[in-house]
């Protein structure tokens, strides 16, 4: 079955070419030139990638993510941002996008970024037909994989998709110790010097959302000078 990807992006000669190379390699491929249009399509569709501008007119592209990374729905994101903003590149990664590309690119790198977005969801994909959809249990913490639904003390933790990737990882593997390098790689799927900071954030974050006390925590713990690891 043909991938379908969505490209959000406002400049057409380059949203035009992207179309022609994605096509070439079997790929659907669905053009919109605006970020309220964008956000529309994205949150209504049914697609397996979307490629996504940061500056677009009307919504912009870390809004866009924002609202997608709100859902339950999870559908792959890579952000395109200005060579220049790293700062963009950083809120893009916290908000949940998949990976990114930079201003100017090769068509070349974009492409092989897809390829590779594709392989790890195909992965984890086979990874978790592979493994019983059991519960995962752990004090008053209740993982199901099956529906990816999470509950704390009998009530739901409403979680982003990387959340849960994330917590379902740390209690996949108790009481092993994760440096920030590694949960990148392992979770978002590449492993970039720097941005080591994202793992915290979406830490505190979870830690907000499943901890009776986030100061004190019981599930996500703090090795220090290491990293995190589940308790055991």
């Amino acid at each position: 079955m043909s991938r379908r990807i969505l490209v959000i992006e406002d400049n057409d000669d380059l949203a035009h070419l992207l179309e022609i190379h994605l096509q070439d390699l079997s790929y659907e491929v669905e053009l919109v030139f605006d970020g309220d249009k964008g956000l529309l399509k994205a949150g209504t569709g049914d697609y397996d990638l979307i490629i996504l501008d940061i500056m677009l007119p009307g919504t912009d592209g870390l809004e866009i993510c924002r609202r997608l990374r709100s859902s339950s729905r999870y559908t792959p994101i890579l952000m395109l941002t200005s060579k220049s903003s790293e700062l963009d590149r950083v809120l893009g990664l916290e908000m949940g996008a998949d990976d990114y590309v930079t201003k100017p690119f090769s068509i070349r790198e974009l492409l092989a970024r897809v390829k590779a977005i594709f392989r790890r969801v195909d992965k984890l994909k086979s990874e978790q037909q592979e493994i019983e959809p059991t519960l995962i249990e752990a004090g008053n913490l209740i993982i199901d994989p099956e529906k990816r639904h999470v509950t704390v003390d009998g009530r739901e933790a409403v979680l982003t998709a990387k959340e849960y990737d994330l917590l379902y990882y740390f209690a996949r593997n108790p009481g092993k110790v994760f440096k920030r390098s590694q949960l990148l790689d392992k979770v978002w799927g590449y492993g970039h010097d720097g941005y080591e900071h994202t793992v915290n954030s979406h830490i505190n974050r979870l830690r907000a959302k499943i901890e009776k006390n986030p100061a004190q925590p019981q599930y996500i713990l703090t090795v220090w000078g290491v990293g995190y690891k589940f308790s055991e």
